[in-house]
């Protein structure tokens, strides 16, 4: 009885040891998998679609006589996207009353009707290159300096519900988010140090059919 006691006794210490093993082993993969993605990588959810936008600005005063565009059109540059009524102005002016699109893209916001009465260097769409949509994250100061033009980026995009896209740094920022505010007091008049985050604009293999400002995460290889 005794020995069959002692058996089983051994057969749970064996067990319990196999258990601890295992669970040592798998604590093990965890903290070097943490260790490698905080060595080798530097990732942020703090990110968004954008893209180059220009304004469509008049260039004389006078009706919007013709302005049929609409929100998501693409145009092309120098393309004839309005025209505006010439009235009692010397002919050079006439070339003037035609606005042009400044670049070739997509029209992402319509801020007239035709009809109108716009004035000179008034705003009238706006549109976006297509060909040069990015991604800006906002990073960690305390992070910055291991991020390098050129690293290769993995690119989620909420939009296409984390879908991934290959890319790659190309430009860093020279002025944090907010270090354009010279204060950094609270509002009792008290210094208060706050974390900065600098923004990095990342190129990736994914310019088409996106909507600006949707947000992403990114993946930034440093080592």
């Amino acid at each position: 009885m005794v020995n069959k006691i002692v058996s089983i006794i051994k057969k749970y210490k064996i067990a319990a040891i196999g258990i601890l093993v295992g669970i040592a082993v798998i604590l093990c993969g965890i903290i070097s998998y943490f260790w490698y993605e905080n060595t080798y990588y530097i990732s942020t959810n703090d990110a968004v679609v954008g893209a180059d936008v220009v304004n469509v600005n008049t260039q004389i005063q006078g009706k919007l006589l013709e302005f049929d565009i609409n929100e998501g059109d693409e145009v092309n540059k120098d393309e004839i996207l309005a025209r505006q009524e010439v009235t009692n102005t010397p002919d050079s002016s006439i070339d003037s009353s035609l606005v042009r699109a400044p670049i070739s893209g997509i029209v992402v916001k319509k801020q007239s009707t035709q009809g109108e009465f716009k004035l000179a260097g008034q705003t009238i769409a706006t549109v976006a290159d297509e060909d040069n949509v990015y991604v800006t994250a906002n990073i960690d100061e305390k992070e910055i300096q291991n991020v390098k033009v050129g690293q290769a980026v993995t690119v989620k995009l909420d939009e296409f519900n984390g879908k991934k896209f290959n890319g790659k740094v190309k430009s860093i920022g020279l002025v944090s988010q907010n270090g354009l505010n010279q204060s950094s007091k609270d509002k009792n008049g008290e210094f208060k140090k706050v974390n900065q985050k600098v923004p990095v604009k990342i190129q990736f293999n994914k310019t088409k059919g996106l909507v600006l400002g949707t947000n992403a995460s990114v993946k930034i290889r440093v080592k």
